[in-house]
């Protein structure tokens, strides 16, 4: 059967609509892409920041460290305790210092959110929230300001995807009384 030069034209005509209506665009190949390249890009440590604020503790005494975190709109972290134990919790890490203990660590009361990568609710903070550490002065620690490492780990999410772990390096400036 041999087809006539009008039929191949149609043919052909058929064959790159096909293969037009099967291919993405440039566009929606760089969309794609750089959705991709964008997730990968995105860090944690990126989208959540820390401040903590000034403390005085009187020697002998106890008082809270205020450590305000600020979660990217459109982000959020898991709460402590996550809602699975193979999620990562938010998790302040204060370690002892001569003169200086951490009594304990109070986490925000989370939100209970649905999204669309997960069956049920999960405990998450979104927005601005609050961590304190409760730290103890002992009576011989010495007095003045000092500065205290601690470590913020965190683990940022979107409705979509979650991204790899990260630890923000904080300073928590203390004065002793």
């Amino acid at each position: 059967m041999r087809i006539r030069l009008p039929q191949r034209k149609i043919v052909l005509l058929l064959l790159c609509c096909l293969a037009a209506a099967c291919a993405k665009t440039p566009t929606e190949q760089s969309a794609a892409g750089a959705t991709a390249n964008e997730a990968q890009k995105i860090k944690s440590t990126d989208v959540v920041k820390a401040t903590p604020q000034e403390a005085t503790i009187k020697r002998g005494d106890s008082a809270d460290v205020v450590v305000p975190i600020k979660i990217t709109h459109g982000y959020h972290v898991n709460a402590n305790p996550p809602t699975f134990s193979y999620l990562k919790a938010t998790e302040l890490e204060v370690p002892q210092t001569a003169g200086l203990s951490v009594e304990f660590v109070r986490y925000p009361d989370p939100l209970k959110k649905k999204f669309s990568f997960s069956e049920q609710e999960l405990a998450v903070y979104e927005g601005e929230v609050i961590v304190k550490a409760r730290m103890k002065a002992d009576t011989s620690a010495q007095t003045g300001k000092r500065n205290l490492s601690a470590k913020l780990r965190v683990q940022a999410c979107d409705d979509k995807v979650c991204y790899a772990p990260g630890v923000l390096d904080l300073t928590l400036p203390v004065d002793i009384k």
